[in-house]
């Protein structure tokens, strides 16, 4: 139905408005200022800090512009005698316990109380009283508390009932006695958590990884794109000095509105990690030496062209930009090297050929609130993708049919229907959907009027994913929903525009001498390496991949951060840049292109990743290898993507309705469930201190009744095996564990000894 607007008068002029809308809003849409403190155009109506007051005609009394809806013929004055004395005599409230701290407060200088009373306060207070304190709780790492400053708004508390999903804040007394706290000190957990900090309009609640660094106009902000999940947030980085010290959102309403998850706000610590690589070092006889570049490149160039291309993998990591990508692949197929692959946390390639030119989510990010069904396969979206599950938790609010399939039931903070099978039985279990047409899923989908199947980061990483995806394709089609991807990484659609597989070249083009994929080389047959921002921790079986690179005879790491595990079976270290220092573009899971510029210069004599490609190009004797610009870069993919549909997810693949699961299993050993820890998942997360303080400590979690089989209590040690390895960690019960399943995330430092995220697992009590 078509909204009804009508005519209304704010200062004697006419206005058009929605009918109904928020006088505060329409205020605000035709630029007439009204202060507030409670009112954020996000959150719910609160109405309780007052600022807002105007005067209304025929009313005695100011009314709140946050919670006055318009209609027809009415009239309004922000600035008259009314509404000034008003707003003068609320602010001259909201001053009477706030304590002097600007010259010390980190809000300082961007502050909306400071701003609001500069126009509507007093240079002299009639309040003779003590003024309230209260004592600040510790809320985590991330969030610095100073309570005292608190005005009540309660803009963090609906934000958390609203937008997080958890209500972790809330008031505790009334009155002059009311305090905005956790009810119990606790850490705040959810992943959007700290945008409380921007949400505040006061210094309540800051940011603890930047305090005391900096004051706002000393700082220089710089546009950026988040460098993690596929979502492409828009963040600005704000720098002092030259060094980073804090990421904040910059709002776009197609994308992330104007949020941004923890790890996008807070990862910009891991920048000024040790573990930085600062000037270009070989290895010469078990022994690290720093050289110019030119040594460097040289013997780079020559480790490459010495090197069997046969017997040479070289891997990327999809947090690279789109540039660093092409040039990568440009470079090693410029020396015949084919077994080119980012895909490192996957291990079933066997439909690679039949898959899309990139794994797209087949829809603008802003349409997956319009969805009234969800079918979740392999997805633990709240961690993986915090934004996009913020979309689709807005559907559900508006009675979206949400369900899932997953090897252990995740935590969602809004009503699924999740159905938790044993890795061995994710195959079946879709294979029980796909084939019932009258199945509550299929016919969910096949009723909605939006629907869409989503293949999430778990369901990639299972060894049975080409099946599941036939399967998932199958069910879309057969139901008229739309099929999409939630991608991992920043720049895993990128990845597979600019051609880093080994059986395409960029743009999808075909290639007629293919390599082999990452699961083929990454062996001790394999004699060089060249790794593109990875780590051991990104691969999908750390123990094989310790063996391969171990064993061979190069290893070339081009990377910002090399720590003790990449010195020992690196024999090059080629410095690089991260996000923030470096132009470049990511391209999101809607397949839209965002560049960006850097924000400061990396550290020492290291170089933006991409100027470093090229040189090396340039040095090896690559052909064509000229550019001066990734503009130049971009532009040139994009020739070669000329009347190419990027994001079409058609698959060619078989359906797998009667394939048998390739999952593992061994009598008295448990199938281990080894999805990715949220703040385990690139290099420079696993570097921000803040971030990593978030999570719990290591455990191998169990069912209650597998636990209570082995005579286990919560907290007991245990002996946990896999492979040739044996570690020791607590047990935790959990009853979202299927039976016969053990959960032991992948990422996480004691995981980066074993082998394969869903092998077997051997558990014993220790002792």
């Amino acid at each position: 139905m078509a909204e009804e607007f009508v005519t209304i008068e704010i200062n004697d002029q006419p206005v058009q408005a929605r009918k109904g809308a928020m006088l505060i809003e329409v205020a605000d849409n035709n630029g007439i200022s009204i202060p507030r403190f409670c009112y954020h155009k996000k959150l719910s109506i609160a109405a309780n800090c007052r600022m807002c007051l105007v005067e209304m005609e025929k009313s005695w009394k100011p009314v709140p512009a946050c919670a006055t809806p318009v209609n027809a013929g009415m009239k309004f004055w922000t600035r008259s005698d009314k509404a000034k004395n008003a707003q003068k005599g609320i602010m001259e409230f909201l001053l009477i316990n706030h304590p002097l701290d600007c010259p010390i407060c980190d809000q300082g200088g961007e502050c909306e109380l400071q701003d609001v009373s500069v126009g509507y306060g007093s240079n002299k207070s009639q309040y003779a009283e003590i003024k309230r304190v209260v004592q600040d709780k510790d809320i985590g790492p991330l969030i610095e508390t100073e309570m005292t400053r608190c005005i009540q708004c309660t803009r963090c508390v609906r934000f958390g009932d609203e937008i997080a999903g958890m209500r972790e804040m809330g008031g505790v007394g009334r009155g002059d006695r009311l305090e905005i706290g956790t009810y119990i000190e606790k850490s705040l957990k959810s992943e959007l958590s700290g945008n409380v900090i921007d949400l505040c309009p006061v210094g309540a609640l800051t940011a603890k990884p930047s305090r005391y660094k900096a004051r706002a106009w000393e700082m220089v902000a710089h546009d950026a794109i988040a460098p993690h999940d596929s979502v492409g947030s828009h963040l600005q980085v704000h720098t002092f000095r030259k060094e980073v010290v804090r990421a904040v959102p910059r709002e776009n309403d197609a994308i992330n509105e104007c949020w941004i998850s923890d790890r996008d706000r807070f990862s910009y610590q891991g920048i000024a990690s040790a573990d930085r690589i600062t000037k270009p070092m070989l290895k010469r006889d078990g022994n690290w030496y720093e050289v110019s570049w030119q040594q460097a490149l040289d013997a780079t160039a020559e480790i490459l062209r010495a090197a069997d291309p046969a017997r040479t993998g070289a891997l990327a990591s999809a947090t690279s930009t789109v540039e660093e990508l092409y040039l990568f692949q440009r470079l090693m197929r410029g020396l015949n090297i084919r077994n080119i692959d980012h895909r490192v946390r996957q291990t079933d390639f066997s439909d690679q050929s039949a898959a899309p030119l990139c794994p797209s989510l087949g829809m603008p990010i802003a349409q997956l609130e319009q969805q009234n069904a969800v079918f979740l396969i392999g997805s633990n979206v709240r961690q993986e993708q915090p934004l996009l599950n913020h979309r689709i938790r807005k559907a559900a609010l508006k009675g979206a049919a949400v369900m899932a399939l997953n090897p252990r039931a995740f935590d969602f903070n809004y009503d699924v229907a999740q159905q938790a099978v044993a890795p061995a039985d994710m195959l079946q279990a879709l294979q029980a959907i796909a084939n019932d047409p009258d199945n509550e899923v299929m016919a969910t989908l096949k009723n909605a009027e939006h629907a869409t199947v989503l293949l999430g980061n778990v369901a990639v990483q299972h060894p049975d994913f080409a099946a599941l995806r036939g399967l998932a394709y199958t069910i879309a089609e057969q139901t008229g929903a739309t099929f999409g991807y939630l991608a991992e990484s920043a720049n895993s659609v990128g990845a597979w525009v600019a051609g880093v597989v080994p059986h395409r070249l960029s743009a999808g083009r075909e290639l007629k001498q293919t390599g082999v994929p990452v699961g083929e080389f990454l062996s001790e047959n394999t004699r060089t390496f060249v790794l593109l921002n990875t780590e051991l921790a990104d691969f999908a079986n750390p123990q094989q991949a310790m063996k391969a690179l171990s064993a061979a005879e190069n290893v070339i790491v081009i990377a910002p951060f090399a720590d003790d595990t990449t010195r020992k079976y690196a024999t090059v270290l080629l410095p690089g840049s991260t996000f923030a220092e470096t132009s470049g573009t990511f391209i999101n899971a809607a397949g839209q292109w965002q560049s960006f510029k850097g924000a400061t210069m990396p550290p020492g004599e290291a170089r933006p990743t991409w100027k470093v490609l090229r040189v090396l190009g340039n040095t090896a004797g690559v052909p064509e290898f000229d550019w001066v610009a990734t503009e130049e870069i971009v532009a040139e993919l994009h020739l070669e993507l000329d009347g190419v549909e990027v994001c079409n997810n058609r698959y060619a693949g078989t359906v797998g309705r009667d394939a048998k699961s390739c999952v593992s299993t061994t009598d008295g050993a448990f199938q281990r469930i080894g999805d990715v820890e949220m703040y385990r998942v690139d290099s420079l997360v696993r570097r921000a201190k803040a971030l990593q303080a978030m999570i719990p400590p290591a455990a191998v979690q169990l069912n209650p009744q597998d636990a209570a089989n082995m005579g286990v209590a919560a907290g007991d040690t245990l002996k946990v095996s896999q492979g040739a390895v044996t570690i020791t960690l607590p047990v935790q019960l959990d009853a979202g564990i299927p039976a016969g399943c053990a959960g032991l995330q992948s990422g996480i430092e004691v995981s980066n000894v074993l082998g394969t995220a869903f092998g077997t697992l051997q558990i014993a009590k220790a002792g």
